[in-house]
């Protein structure tokens, strides 16, 4: 049972020190006013955590319990959100995005020119009435 107990203090130190280093405010960051911009970072924040332990053969009647722990993180900027006024953007920071990743960025701005275009042919049919 004493074992048991080695490897969990184990776990909740390695898990206490990976919450310290990750937490809401690391993926959507602190809102940064430029101007009348502001700006929140967003990032994508991967991680892995890893534990092990054994028992140890020894000369005494109980075993030796041995073990370890330890986690890593990596917080990979993707973007920012531009505020100004009523006007919100996504600001893509990566360049190498995949097809669907641009098309997602690029939807706002081909929605605000197919709504352009559409307003622009509406005024024509009426003067010509």
């Amino acid at each position: 049972m004493a074992n048991n107990h080695s490897i969990e203090a184990i776990m909740n130190v390695t898990m206490e020190n990976l919450k310290a280093m990750v937490d809401a405010d690391t993926i959507i960051g602190t809102p940064l006013k430029v101007g009348e911009v502001t700006l929140i970072p967003v990032s994508k924040v991967s991680f892995g955590l890893a534990t092990g332990g054994s028992d140890i053969p020894s000369k005494n009647p109980n075993p030796v319990f041995g073990g370890g722990g330890g986690a890593g993180v990596t917080v990979t900027p993707i973007a920012f959100i531009s505020i100004c006024g009523s006007d919100v953007k996504m600001l893509q920071v990566n360049a190498n995005l995949t097809p669907v990743e641009k098309l997602i960025d690029q939807a706002p701005e081909l929605i605000k020119k197919v709504k352009e275009i559409f307003e622009k042919k509406t005024v024509i049919e009426e003067t010509e009435l």
